[in-house]
């Protein structure tokens, strides 16, 4: 375990050792777990039906597989099969981030950073003209 998490535990105890988290508003109520606020309003029928059929949205199927890609890269002690695992986790990161229409983050992709740093200051570099 981390040290974030660590932090999170202990403050998670003290909170409910002082009872903090006693008499809170919707205590003992379910939990609505089908807020859809963030889809998108015309495909909110498509994804009710998809789920309706035991089916995830594209986006989340993604999603899913981008974070037992990480799981199992921190499970993989030889450096060839874990360089390829890498890879195909930057390829799907960088295609979910495509299918949001979200700008490609530098911060998603956390194991190329500085490489693809270098490559974009070498290629403005080389694309300068000369006075």
């Amino acid at each position: 375990m981390d040290i974030f998490n660590l932090i999170a535990e202990k403050k998670i105890d003290e909170a409910i050792e002082q009872g903090e988290f006693e008499n809170l508003s919707g205590a003992g109520k379910p939990l609505n777990l089908d807020d859809n606020s963030f889809i998108p309003e015309d495909l909110r029928m498509a994804y009710k039906v998809l789920k309706n059929s035991g089916f995830l949205p594209p986006e989340l199927e993604l999603k899913k597989e981008i974070i037992n890609l990480k799981d199992m890269i921190n499970t993989i002690d030889d450096d060839k099969e874990r360089l390829k695992r890498i890879r195909e986790l930057n390829f799907k990161i960088m295609k979910f981030n495509m299918m949001r229409n979200r700008p490609l983050s530098f911060e998603n992709l956390p194991l190329y950073e500085d490489k693809l740093y270098q490559k974009i200051v070498e290629k403005s570099s080389k694309n300068k003209d000369p006075l």
